[in-house]
């Protein structure tokens, strides 16, 4: 691991390092946390999507680092803060701290991607799942571009852990799926595994869920409004969320840039994940594939003119989220 890294820089990056003491307090105007929201809304479209990253998202649009301060500063220490004010004053003070109503504008947006694009996006996987993996394939391009941009000073530490993130993702891309029953425990454990995959840019939390077997059974539970299952889900998210972050908020304000090498390593080895051309076991097209292939080896033909153009779509709009995160972290 490098040495800590430097104090932030006067100019915000995509991603700027997160003071590791005290959270800032801030105070977004409502165009702010409109921006918040709809920020929230693209990162729960990508979390739908089995191999895309809400973190990703995040990442590229310049909130990633106070997710994490926000999600870091939980704990009991609240409490004593609480108590320290008490009433009115004490539940405002602990609002601030946790940065709740960033996080609150963040998780509508969310959940208003859940709730109106959850079966588009299934439709569009089932049906036509190389337009989709088209378009998220260049979005993730795009992504891993201008966050190697943003590391600076190479070093051999640095290339190491890019590498070392790149062929962990791979790994996970290419696990066998898990055949079982979804009991509440077990949806339990599942939601606390995807969440910390959630968080993590390049490592998808929809797709660990298909990897434990869990992805089918929280999807129908949002179709259905599964309330019992949704809750059990959540609980296990609310308790990985909470035990993860603080590790990685650790390490972001430490060790930024070294961080940063090893989040976009992550996402460029979701690359195999998001691959367009993708048939099943036997040759066909199917929408939860097994195996990539070239191009010309795609059952109905590459269609270059419908996927390159796609591509390039998800490049341009992860560039101007990008344009968009640097504008709003300036302001």
């Amino acid at each position: 691991m490098t040495a800590p890294q430097s104090p932030r820089p006067q100019q915000p990056s995509v991603a700027e390092p997160l003071d590791p003491n005290t959270p800032p307090v801030r105070t977004d105007s409502p165009k702010q946390l409109l921006g918040v929201y709809i920020k929230g809304m693209a990162m729960g479209a990508a979390d739908i999507v089995p191999g895309v990253s809400g973190g990703t998202i995040a990442l590229i649009a310049g909130i990633y680092e106070r997710l994490i301060n926000a999600l870091g500063s939980i704990g009991p220490h609240l409490w004593q803060i609480f108590r320290q004010e008490g009433g009115l004053k004490g539940l405002i003070a602990v609002w601030r701290q946790v940065d709740a109503t960033f996080l609150l504008c963040l998780i509508l947006g969310i959940a208003t991607s859940f709730a109106t694009l959850a079966g588009i996006i299934k439709h569009l996987l089932d049906n036509q799942p190389l337009l989709i993996w088209s378009f998220f394939f260049g979005l993730v391009i795009a992504t891993v571009f201008i966050l190697l941009s943003e590391i600076k000073r190479w070093s051999i530490g640095r290339a190491t852990l890019f590498a070392a993130g790149l062929i962990a993702a791979v790994v996970i891309s290419n696990l066998p799926l898990l055949a079982t029953t979804a009991s509440l425990p077990y949806l339990f454990f599942a939601g606390a595994i995807a969440i910390c995959a959630m968080i993590l840019p390049g490592v998808s939390g929809s797709f660990i869920l298909l990897l434990l077997g869990a992805y089918d059974t929280v999807l129908e539970a949002v179709h259905t409004l599964n309330f019992t299952v949704l809750l059990t889900v959540m609980a296990g998210m609310a308790t990985g969320l909470l035990l993860f972050t603080r590790a990685l908020k650790w390490l972001l304000a430490r060790y930024y840039q070294a961080t940063l090498a090893l989040l976009t390593g992550f996402i460029a080895g979701s690359l195999v994940k998001v691959w367009p051309w993708k048939v099943d076991a036997l040759g066909t097209l199917d929408s939860v594939a097994v195996e990539n292939v070239m191009p010309w080896h795609y059952p109905t033909g590459p269609h270059w003119l419908m996927t390159l153009g796609l591509m390039l779509l998800g490049a341009i709009l992860v560039s101007m989220i990008s344009w968009w995160g640097r504008r709003t972290n300036a302001e």
